[in-house]
């Protein structure tokens, strides 16, 4: 006989946000995402988590999972979490989420990852775009920022900002300003609750396209010789000198 919940994840799975792991099913919840169905090998350890870490969500969770032996957990996710935990969650609709993005005037800034390589490197982008309250995070070209190696990497926080990939022509309002190398000290300047923060590949920098929408050219402080920073590092110093200007 077939597990309800096998047969309830396999219908579900193709249009569906995976959560892989308890914090990113946390976050989701935390933030409004529709979970039709969340697993478990081991409810009464993963409710103790959320007892411990979470009770926000406790009695949500005691209602939402469901025990699954390890086999089958196991055929839902490319490889298995420690805590055992995943589930599957509907995606915000992009119109919804291209509204956020178009919507002025705009209390905080909107990242763009221009034409990013890495999927981890995009998840903990949008972690750290989630912990600064951003309006959102943008990626252009083909690296699919709802891919679900990039949601486990964000832990479940692309439903605290809205995620898109759009072209730079579709990019939100306002002045954008691009990290570069041979841009002004990003030390002297002030950054707008407004700004459009873009910042370049992990192997090329800034593509040709994006240069040209820019309209100021940043740069982060490096000592000599060292030849770049991580790019969740770089979003990191940008969204702080922003910050020290703009309370959370």
């Amino acid at each position: 006989m077939t597990d309800p919940a096998a047969a309830t994840w396999h219908r579900l799975a193709d249009t569906s946000v995976l959560l892989d792991g308890f914090h990113a099913l946390k976050h989701a919840l935390r933030f409004g995402a529709e979970v039709p169905l969340a697993v478990t090998t081991d409810r009464e350890a993963a409710l103790a988590l959320a007892t411990e870490l979470a009770p926000d969500v406790r009695d949500t969770l005691d209602a939402l999972l469901t025990e699954v032996p390890e086999d089958t957990y196991r055929s839902f996710v490319p490889r298995p979490h420690p805590t055992a935990v995943a589930a599957l969650a509907v995606r915000p609709a992009r119109e919804a989420n291209l509204q956020k993005l178009a919507h002025t005037p705009r209390s905080t800034p909107v990242v763009v990852l221009d034409n990013p390589r890495n999927l981890g490197n995009a998840g903990a982008v949008i972690r750290l775009a989630a912990g600064f309250g951003v309006t959102g995070v943008v990626t252009t070209g083909t690296l699919d920022p709802w891919h679900p190696t990039v949601v486990r990497a964000g832990a479940g926080l692309h439903y605290a900002t809205a995620v898109e990939r759009l072209t730079v022509e579709e990019l939100p309002p306002g002045p954008v300003f691009a990290l570069d190398p041979e841009g002004d000290d990003i030390r002297a300047l002030k950054l707008p609750d407004d700004a459009v923060l873009a910042f370049g590949s992990e192997r090329s920098g800034l593509s040709a396209e994006l240069r040209a929408r820019t309209d100021h050219l940043v740069s982060l402080p490096m000592r000599t010789q060292v030849s770049s920073y991580n790019l969740a590092t770089s979003v990191a110093m940008t969204l702080y000198h922003w910050s020290t200007a703009a309370p959370l």
